[in-house]
């Protein structure tokens, strides 16, 4: 991004205009990404991102992949304004002095950042988790029901599987705040605060310094295709650090289980479960799903702030009223 000052309704709607087009362009990926992270040991549907993928539209037809989109939709727009303006907003008053920015400053910038976007970003995984997780636990309850009648009467095996009751993300929100409160909209508040803080310290100073390495005057921008790359390697890398905390806030934030599946008590609880049974290695499921979602994501932002399509919109106005 550029060091000039940007006003604040333009950053946020380019924040929102980059979160619409990223988000279109990946989710499928991030739900193959939701429904790996939440299968436990012996209860695997799904054996990579194509077997999702494949499986998903197999049984829940093509858009059964975007099952939980319109939630990120409706609430990515103001997650990523919140994220990228405020980072601009800490790194100003950072370098009030007005010399460059170390990379402990930068650092801070990111974490307050990360910590602002909670607010929103907490109740939107909180829905859309539940909204993407709901076909695997159907299709394994499916499969489930299907073995036991094969097992114990072959002539039970012909008769019509139960049909999947489909909740919505209004219905959810209904039965939290009712049972819960809002308090039921940010389970998992913690873990989430324990992802997005790092995962901003490590992309934000590492995207502005890769950036600069595209300038070949500090006061001019870097070209639209370094800003596209800086971003897909910042958000690539800082998603696949953080990823075991992805994991655990994935686990606490699901609602319904599969059949013999934990349940857990709190980040603490989650952490020891799922290293004693199914081991280190399974803090990096959907690593690579979640490297391919928030690459592009990250890069699509970083472009849409790098053409400042709020700037010309809001630069037009005062000129299409003249």
């Amino acid at each position: 991004m550029a060091d000039k000052q940007i006003s604040l309704p333009a950053k946020l709607i380019n924040g929102g205009i980059a979160g619409l087009i990223g988000v279109t362009c990946v989710f499928p990926i991030d739900l193959a990404k939701t429904r790996l992270q939440n299968q436990q040991n012996g209860q695997r549907m799904y054996a990579s991102l194509s077997d999702c993928l494949i499986k998903t539209i197999r049984s829940e037809g093509y858009f059964g992949m975007y099952r939980g989109a319109a939630v990120n939709l409706t609430l990515v727009t103001p997650e990523k304004a919140i994220k990228l303006a405020a980072n601009d907003f800490f790194r100003h008053h950072l370098s009030k002095d007005g010399k460059k920015l170390t990379l402990l400053r930068e650092m801070l910038a990111g974490c307050g950042a990360g910590t602002c976007q909670v607010i929103v970003t907490t109740p939107m995984e909180m829905l859309k988790i539940q909204l993407q997780d709901a076909g695997r636990i159907a299709a394994q309850k499916k499969l489930m029901a299907a073995q036991a009648q094969l097992s114990s009467s072959p002539a039970a095996a012909a008769a019509e599987p139960a049909v999947e009751t489909r909740t919505t993300a209004t219905q959810i929100t209904r039965e939290l705040l009712r049972s819960k409160g809002i308090a039921g909209l940010y389970k998992g508040l913690g873990a989430t605060l324990l992802r997005d803080v790092p995962f901003s310290i490590v992309y934000f100073p590492l995207f502005a310094n890769l950036n600069k390495l595209g300038q070949k005057d500090p006061n001019v921008k870097a070209p639209f295709y370094v800003s596209f790359l800086s971003g897909c390697v910042a958000g690539s890398t800082a998603a696949v650090a953080v990823n075991p905390c992805d994991v655990i806030k994935t686990r606490l934030q699901s609602l319904q289980r599969g059949v013999n599946e934990d349940t857990y008590s709190g980040i603490l609880d989650c952490t020891k479960k799922i290293w004693q049974r199914e081991g280190p290695t399974a803090f990096f499921k959907g690593a690579y799903c979640r490297a391919l979602v928030i690459a592009p994501l990250f890069g699509i932002a970083q472009v849409v702030y790098f053409i400042g399509i709020a700037e010309f919109l809001l630069d037009m106005l005062p000129k299409h009223r003249a």
